[in-house]
């Protein structure tokens, strides 16, 4: 079934209105005709919306069937802080991140970023992304897309995270240690609400970016004994919270 995503002042009682880009996506690349069965959500409250086509014109208009609390987020808040990486790879980060559960983005301009963004340039890339992690909630079936932020720098990201319960941060240079303190710092975060996980870019963090995050009571945890690219780690961590919190 597809699934789809409206503003909330467009689910009134039993009566449901698609418009935007999607009308055309759902008329003629889709070819669904009145009648036919579609799920939506709002983005905000969690919900699926099972509904039906009732007429297609400018806007799609559908008649409301019944409303399923959906089960498709994880039950903690994950808050990825990915330094900015270069190509397409940042849209790869949003789009498989988006897949497995992450809440929002904000990537972070840290001192070993291949890429530099003027503001202009920033504003730009984050529209996109945010139009890749709507598509990507859309595909996986999520009730919730990821707000994508605007671009920050190291100092405000970490002011930012910590409002969260809990900071974790991979870093390459703890690969040798033993694993055995990562999995506790893992298991510590059960019954949190929200965690923030701060990825490093291409060039890895700086030595004074890692002490700020020491400074801010960031948990470091190892990724394993091998090094991971930037656009894999964080895909890493996203599926072991996946497994800790959907187990």
């Amino acid at each position: 079934m597809y699934h789809f995503f409206v503003s909330p002042e467009n689910i009134r009682d039993k009566h449901i209105i698609i418009e935007g880009s999607d009308v055309n996506h759902i008329r003629n690349v889709l070819r669904m005709r009145v009648g036919d069965e579609i799920s939506v959500s709002n983005g905000i409250d969690g919900r699926e919306y099972r509904c039906g086509i009732t007429s297609m014109g400018d806007v799609i208009d559908c008649e409301l069937r019944f409303i399923k609390e959906a089960d498709t987020e994880l039950a903690v808040k994950v808050h990825l802080f990915q330094g900015l990486c270069k190509g397409d790879k940042m849209e790869t980060v949003i789009q498989k991140t988006t897949e497995m559960g992450v809440y929002e983005v904000i990537p972070v301009q840290m001192d070993r970023c291949v890429v530099r963004f003027d503001d202009k340039k920033a504003a730009s890339k984050v529209t996109r992304y945010q139009t890749v992690a709507e598509a990507a909630a859309k595909q996986s079936k999520r009730t919730v897309i990821p707000q994508i932020h605007q671009v920050c720098d190291i100092k405000e990201a970490v002011e930012y995270a910590g409002s969260f319960d809990k900071i974790i941060v991979p870093y390459e240079l703890s690969a040798g240690e033993s694993f055995d303190k990562t999995r506790e710092i893992l298991e510590s975060l059960r019954g949190l609400s929200d965690v923030a996980v701060f990825i490093g870019p291409e060039g890895g963090f700086d030595d004074s970016e890692i002490e700020s995050l020491k400074a801010a009571g960031s948990d470091i945890i190892s990724l394993g004994r091998r090094i991971l690219r930037t656009e894999t780690a964080g895909m890493v961590v996203l599926s072991w919270l996946g497994y800790l919190f959907e187990s």
